[in-house]
């Protein structure tokens, strides 16, 4: 697999991401020791997962993956400010919870540092100046290697990277929903990327399932929008609103004899800006599907048709 320079900074990452959203709930620790397997095999070295992540069973789970000397091989991504000890989603990105969260997420994953830290998300009740001052001390303190943001618009990646600058701490990445249908990172935060050189690590890169076709004729019983867990996250993008899309990646994918998620896949991860797509797979089969994706190159005919078709979603 080849790498890219996350942002500007010195870091080398391998160009996909490997999520673990699911681990500890729809994937078991059997397929998650063989997701983990079979991507490193492969070249992959960037593991993404997050202190909110199945109650920290992801973390527990891949900290029990990741003992030994595997742990230096792999570029460790973790993201802290949302919870859900109460089973509701929780945002707070206050100095005390950023510290206590990354603090228990290292504890779970059994090692000293990750390799990048992220604010999880922009938290309209702390000051971003309070944020950012957590982020400045893991640093330090060498509990994080780097740091950066997730879901951050472009005006709020930009202030949290000025108040680092003043630190001497660089902003990284930024970790957004990107995707044929959901391109609205297109309006500043690509832009933003390019002039701050914080590098986009998109998630859902799939359209939360829609672009692999996995909801175009029917609704299978082991997906995500049949699982009272992810359904209203699943649904998001499947309906009226999204079928000329997913019909016009199916088309490209079958004219180049590939998956439909391969088409999808390639097409963000070559987008201005972006690093690394993060990737979900549940199996070790819809891994070796996505991994596919380093072998193929949408020809520009291809690429120019799937933005005209998908515009309306930028």
């Amino acid at each position: 697999m080849r790498t890219r320079r996350l942002g500007s900074s010195g870091l080398a990452v391998s160009r996909l991401a490997l999520g673990t959203m699911a681990w500890g709930t729809r994937t078991s620790p059997e397929d998650a020791r063989d997701l983990l397997a079979a991507f490193r095999s492969a070249g992959g070295t960037l593991v993404d997962t997050a202190h909110g992540y199945a109650g920290g069973l992801a973390e527990e789970l891949l900290g029990d993956l990741l003992e030994g000397p595997d742990r230096d091989e792999v570029v460790l991504v973790t993201k802290s400010g949302i919870s859900r000890a109460t089973g509701a989603r929780v945002v707070d990105c206050s100095r005390r919870a950023m510290m206590h969260q990354l603090e228990t997420s290292l504890r779970r994953l059994r090692t000293d540092h990750v390799d990048v830290w992220l604010a999880h998300t922009w938290d309209e009740e702390t000051p971003v100046e309070e944020t950012v001052s957590a982020l400045v001390w893991a640093v330090e303190s060498g509990r994080a290697r780097y740091v950066g943001v997730s879901n951050h618009v472009g005006w709020q990646a930009a202030r949290t990277m000025s108040l680092l600058a003043a630190s001497g701490v660089p902003l990284v990445a930024n970790s957004v929903e990107y995707s044929l249908v959901a391109r609205m990172p297109e309006r500043e935060l690509v832009d933003a990327a390019g002039a701050l050189g914080f590098g986009l690590l998109p998630w859902s890169p799939l359209g939360r399932g829609v672009l692999a076709g996995r909801y175009r004729t029917r609704l299978t019983a082991d997906s995500r929008l049949a699982s009272d867990e992810f359904a209203g996250f699943a649904g998001r993008h499947v309906g009226d609103h999204t079928h000329g899309v997913v019909e016009a990646v199916h088309t490209a994918a079958t004219g180049l004899g590939v998956a439909p998620a391969v088409v999808a896949l390639a097409w963000v991860r070559d987008r201005p800006g972006v690093t690394a797509p993060v990737v979900g797979p549940r199996t070790p089969a819809q891994l070796a599907t996505l991994l596919e994706s380093e072998a193929v190159e949408l020809p520009e005919q291809i690429v120019q048709a799937l933005d005209e078709v998908s515009a309306d979603h930028a």
